[in-house]
């Protein structure tokens, strides 16, 4: 398949700048794969949706603040950098903008001098490796002077809001590492989760921490071409246990958001059984793929042209897919991150 096939036309209004101040507030479309139809409604009726044997998997990580900003010595010319990928102990990839000052060598500042970081690699393309320097604990410096590192479509001043930090979390975000959302999470409030419990519907969490991946656009034209960057995930053995034993009473798995399905699509293992530990993600999932374990699967809209819409596509048909996106754009549904969402089953 041409990454071509997967465009469609979005107008910018459409961008969710802001969050719902509910966060079970969004819309939600439900699509039925076996009848080929959708409707429309809202995210607080998901859990009336589900059966009472269902199982609903969230991906629990949390969002640290990666981005910085600081001033080139002794220019004072003003820097961003973006932490990507930590290879060992404050040494860190990074994005950084505007990366053609930045030679190896280059110092820079943060935060009145609380934070240094010296440039020791240059390898591409905006990117650089740096060795972070602080008199105190680097993850707590991170959390009072870094931001929220919220997508390029979502636009802010140079600082992003209190509001921000809280809602571009999901309310169950408990393990720190990711640079990005697993935004179909954002809809969930501690009502929701309640009610699905109510109802016997089974939580498990696993952990996929997303990383720069999530950003990076498909550059080759062939699909078959495109590899999606890996990312790291882990399942504990209690929630390996649950998935097996739902599995072998052909009990229905819903999997919040892509990051989750990537996870449990990579879990399985020549046994077809979900494989417990720390793991890395290098599946990429295009039209064709034959999935192993996702039955039903609750997603935000995507970019066009996108590995995620590839994904979703994979999951519910390139053509469906299409029309259900074009029908929320003539509905003016919310898009992307702090956007509404749907329901595939």
């Amino acid at each position: 398949m041409l990454i071509s096939d997967l465009d469609y036309e979005l107008p910018e209004e459409l961008i969710a700048q802001h969050p719902l101040e509910r966060r079970d507030a969004s819309r939600m479309m439900i699509l039925d794969r076996s009848r080929q139809d959708f409707r429309d409604g809202r995210f607080a009726d998901f859990p009336a949706l589900l059966n009472s044997d269902d199982v609903v998997v969230v991906n629990n990580t949390r969002v640290f603040p990666a981005r910085l900003y600081g001033k080139r010595k002794p220019s004072g010319a003003h820097v961003e950098l973006f932490l990507i990928r930590e290879f060992e102990e404050k040494v860190w990839e990074v994005l950084a903008r505007p990366a053609r000052r930045l030679k190896i060598g280059s110092c820079i500042d943060f935060a009145n001098g609380s934070l240094s970081a010296e440039v020791i690699d240059a390898p591409d393309d905006g990117r650089r490796i740096v060795r972070f320097a602080c008199e105190t604990e680097f993850d707590a410096i991170l959390e009072e002077i870094g931001q929220t590192p919220l997508p390029p479509y979502i636009k802010r001043d140079k600082e992003t809001s209190k509001k921000d930090r809280e809602r571009y979390q999901t309310v169950y975000a408990s393990e720190r590492g990711a640079i990005a959302a697993p935004t179909a999470g954002l809809h969930f409030t501690p009502a929701v989760i309640d009610e699905l419990k109510t109802r016997g519907v089974e939580i498990v969490e696993i952990t996929l921490h997303v990383g720069y991946g999530t950003f990076q656009p498909v550059r080759v034209s062939d699909l078959a071409a495109h590899r999606v960057s890996s990312e790291s995930y882990a399942i504990s053995d209690g929630a390996a246990l649950q998935l097996n034993e739902a599995r072998a009473a052909s009990r229905r798995i819903i999997a919040i958001g892509t990051t989750t399905t990537r996870a449990l699509e990579s879990s399985i293992g020549e046994t077809g059984l979900v494989t417990p530990g720390s793991q890395v993600a290098d599946l990429t999932i295009t039209p064709g793929y034959q999935f192993g374990i996702v039955n039903a699967l609750v997603t935000n809209f995507h970019l066009p042209k996108s590995s995620l819409l590839a994904l979703v596509a994979a999951f519910a048909g390139r053509d469906f897919i299409l029309s259900a996106y074009q029908h929320a754009v003539e509905l003016r549904y919310r898009f992307y991150s702090y956007g509404d969402c749907m329901l595939i089953i």
